[in-house]
């Protein structure tokens, strides 16, 4: 099967070499820099570039930039587009994309689903990107009336080939309502958290739930603005229940009432035991 890959960096890059890695398939990737596809090339990331002579070529094209530029991207090239070709998105919000991409994959006769790889790390660009982000995660997929089976047994077999555990189906609502609480929220609260003062004065006063409270606050600033307004009805109703909860702890150390400090706190223990490890 000839790949398409559109963003080389730790998405796109991690599943180039992951693909590479891992199975037989032929390998097209564009990116932002041509040092970046000079270095996926020289590394066996890819085969070749993505170009307009390559992408008609493509059995399927994985989309991994930032929503708008994933838009903008498929509305340029949908003429390129083969009509047999399966299109993934893998940005981080669904609702917006796949309103955008779904009349556009229509309309030129490709097959489009939604995805979203659950796997990241703090630092981004292709040389973060590794041939097992993916080993153990959960692929999102958001099909609509237009999926066939077909198309989701061939998705299956890809992504289970590069490493993931199996696939999560859901709607875009579902997706964006979900990943505000699982994945939005924990980057707003990292980054509000590490502003402060005492962030500075830590040295030899950390462990381990600093590193894992302060780990995402490196995020890239302009993806997730993009991202966290993209989702923000859903991300802001989580914020709200977060910070209600938290005026109720500074409320209770207020009052130096142990009781009700106790019971929060069992409270949490008991939500976070029923919710299991994830």
């Amino acid at each position: 099967m000839n790949v398409g890959i559109v963003g080389l960096g730790l998405i796109g890059g991690s599943m180039a070499k992951s693909i590479k890695a891992r199975t037989g398939h032929t390998v097209y990737g564009i990116a932002r820099s041509e040092e970046t596809l000079m270095m996926a090339r020289m590394c066996g990331a890819i085969d070749g570039a993505l170009t307009d002579e390559t992408l008609p070529q493509c059995d399927l094209i994985l989309v991994a930039i930032r929503p708008q530029a994933a838009i903008d991207w498929v509305r340029d090239h949908a003429d390129r587009i083969a009509k047999s070709a399966i299109l993934v998105d893998l940005c981080g919000v669904k609702r917006t994309v796949v309103a955008a991409i779904s009349p556009i994959a229509e309309a030129h006769g490709f097959a489009y689903i939604g995805g979203h790889p659950m796997a990241g790390k703090e630092r981004g660009g292709f040389t973060s990107a590794t041939e097992d982000l993916y080993v153990g995660a959960s692929m999102i997929l958001t099909p609509d009336k237009r999926t066939d089976m077909r198309q989701l047994d061939i998705l299956k077999a890809f992504f289970l080939d590069v490493g993931f555990a199996g696939l999560t189906f859901s709607t875009p609502e579902e997706h964006d309502r979900i990943i505000a609480y699982t994945s939005q929220l924990a980057h707003i609260v990292s980054s509000a958290y590490i502003k402060s003062p005492e962030a500075q004065r830590r040295r030899g006063f950390s462990a381990g739930s600093f590193r894992d409270m302060t780990r995402v606050a490196r995020l890239d600033e302009d993806m997730w603005t993009e991202l966290f307004l993209d989702d923000a009805d859903y991300l802001t109703e989580e914020l709200d229940i977060l910070i209600q909860h938290l005026q109720e702890y500074a409320a209770v150390l207020k009052d130096r009432d142990a009781q009700k400090l106790h019971d929060l706190l069992k409270d949490g223990r008991e939500k976070k035991a029923s919710a299991g490890g994830h």
